[in-house]
């Protein structure tokens, strides 16, 4: 209720999940996909979607998540990755291109964990319930991707 005793609109679930995760999704799928346009693309889609089908969805958060990073994969595939490196925030410039760069050399489904878990803070389970997949193969994906990613850095330490 505002000051006049008259309800406000309240703001439904798709766009609090805009509002809380919007810009946290689009750096996440940068990371994921490594292009800025596709991160955009993926990110305005699955809120589209999720508007369009506001009704059946149970977790707004957890649908708009997941259906981004198929998305992105999708987009992925169709435009056959160019080779740029996004700009990954809260690492140092030499380091955070080092691991762009390895990140990209993941499998998607690695590289799918490590920004959730990593870069979004989630808990495995909130990982796999974005994934659709378990929380074991999340755990797998991600201890693959630690070994392959230290295996990568240290790589171009010692060349």
């Amino acid at each position: 209720m505002d000051i006049r005793g008259v309800s406000s609109p309240t703001v439904g679930p798709i766009e609090r999940a805009y509002r809380e995760n919007g810009a946290k999704l689009w750096r996440a799928i940068v990371l994921f996909a490594g292009d800025r346009d596709i991160a955009s693309e993926a990110v305005s889609e699955a809120f589209a979607q999720a508007l369009r089908g506001e009704t059946q969805i149970e977790s707004a958060d957890r649908w708009v998540w997941r259906t981004a990073f198929v998305l992105a994969r999708g987009m992925l595939k169709d435009r056959q990755w160019t080779g740029s490196v996004p700009e990954l925030p809260y690492t140092e410039p030499e380091a955070g291109f080092e691991l762009r760069l390895a990140l990209l050399r993941l499998s998607p489904s690695q590289r799918a964990a490590v920004v959730l878990f990593y870069f979004a803070d989630l808990p495995t389970i909130e990982v796999a319930r974005r994934m659709g997949t378990s929380t074991a193969a999340v755990s797998v994906h991600l201890h693959r991707a630690r070994k392959r990613l230290r295996s990568l850095l240290e790589e171009r330490d010692d060349g």
